[in-house]
């Protein structure tokens, strides 16, 4: 009787004793943290030993996690053969291998793919410039790069969602221009009820205003040996988005956080920030804990269901919290009056965390807890914040600057803002 190698089903094997092993840390960590609120309810304190284990277990489920992370962004990669048999025996071709069924390809995509692929392994462009010739494509030429194959431009897109959080969370645009306007009326429209036969008096013209979303560039320049190129069995598609799309990602989730909208996107906490109770459009508002760089003493989750409460109903049934992992460690303390915790850990392998029953988004490029820190935001990231990707992912080739490894300068056209500054709230750590 055959045997199956290992080898072959190592990733779900892998990802499925990863969780179960974050799930033991939770409940171990659970047990830990219940003594040490014990010690400090009889003692006023607690153990230092305790206390350390409890942070011991805590950094372990972060690592847990992070692996858990690393093992799902692994199985989105496509594999590098370009042809020969799966894992069940069945054959497959390019574009295959990845339970896409048969390749579905147009003709002029698989033209477009032939062209690029002997562009990048020995830098012949004439197939491209003729392609760009036909499709009266002025745009693109040699100097500049040439646009990827759609498939890998969707490809690295995809990827990108799953690494970049607020993207995965924000509604996403795609132009052909260099800039997205939207205009929005602060103040709404006005309506009113009449009898149907009566007068209907006019109405207030609304004051328009329009919010602009340049796209920047963002580039990456993987680098490869000509033996590399040269490898028949390696698909070059596939290799050069695996390159970027981490690059294109770490910049993104920066940028979406906390950028300054100089040549890149601002980011959601570089808008003007206000206490809540003052809040006005054009800024963000927050809620504060009370204490400078700290939770309160007594009643510490409060100021979490503060702001919770403090969006509209519409924005809040679709509120996720987004804070980075250290954050979150501090967060795992937290109980509610009855002594339940308030995060609780995903139900299964691909879920997130929940805090107070809304999904935890992991975004490291939020700060972390201190003084004035505003380390937490809440809310409904699809209608408050817009990504807008300019079509098309350009590749540059060098043999020149890097001998003897070729460099492959790669762009893409990225923007991003705040679009209603209802939509989103911050936890600020100040008095």
């Amino acid at each position: 009787m055959a045997t199956v190698a290992p080898e072959i089903k190592a990733a779900p094997d892998t990802v499925t004793a990863a969780f179960e092993d974050f799930m033991q840390a939770f409940e171990a960590f659970k047990e830990g943290n219940d003594q040490r609120l014990s010690e400090i309810e009889h003692k006023l304190t607690a153990d230092v030993v305790t206390r350390d284990k409890v942070e011991r277990i805590n950094k372990a489920m972060d690592d847990q996690g992070r692996l858990l992370d690393e093992l799902a962004l692994k199985k989105l990669r496509p594999p590098l053969s370009r042809g020969g048999r799966d894992v069940q025996g069945h054959g497959y071709g390019q574009g295959q291998g990845q339970g896409l069924g048969p390749d579905l390809r147009s003709p002029a995509d698989a033209e477009h793919k032939a062209a690029f692929e002997a562009y990048i392994r020995r830098g012949d462009d004439a197939a491209l410039r003729d392609l760009d010739q036909k499709a009266l494509n002025a745009g693109v030429s040699g100097e500049g790069g040439y646009l990827v194959p759609p498939e890998t431009d969707g490809e690295i897109g995809r990827r990108l969602t799953a690494i970049s959080p607020i993207r995965a969370l924000s509604t996403v645009r795609q132009v052909s221009g260099s800039v997205l306007k939207k205009p929005f009326a602060a103040a709404g429209f006005a309506a009113g009820w009449v009898a149907e036969t009566a007068a209907r008096p006019q109405t207030a013209t609304p004051e328009l205003s329009e919010l602009s979303f340049p796209t920047m560039e963002l580039y990456a320049m993987p680098a490869a040996s000509q033996a590399l190129l040269d490898d028949a069995a390696v698909d070059i598609e596939a290799w050069i988005a695996s390159e970027v799309d981490i690059a294109f990602a770490e910049q993104e989730g920066t940028a979406f956080v906390s950028g300054d909208g100089i040549n890149k996107p601002k980011g959601f906490l570089s808008y003007p920030q206000v206490l809540d109770s003052a809040w006005t459009w054009g800024s963000i508002g927050y809620k504060a804990t009370g204490v400078a760089g700290g939770f309160a003493a007594s009643g510490a989750s409060d100021v979490l269901m503060d702001v919770i409460y403090a969006l509209k109903a519409g924005h809040r049934q679709n509120g996720s919290f987004v804070m980075s992992r250290r954050t979150q460690g501090e967060i795992r303390k937290l109980k509610d009056a009855d002594g339940n915790y308030l995060w609780q850990p995903p139900a299964r392998v691909g879920d997130t965390a929940s805090l107070v029953g809304f999904p935890v988004a992991e975004a490291e490029d939020m700060p972390t807890i201190a003084a004035g820190a505003t380390a937490i935001a809440f809310g409904d990231f699809r209608s408050g914040y817009l990504v807008v990707d300019r079509v098309g992912v350009r590749v540059l080739r060098d043999p020149y600057s890097a001998k003897p490894y070729v460099l492959f300068y790669t762009t893409k056209r990225v923007g991003g803002g705040v679009q209603n500054f209802e939509a989103i709230k911050l936890v600020k750590f100040s008095a």
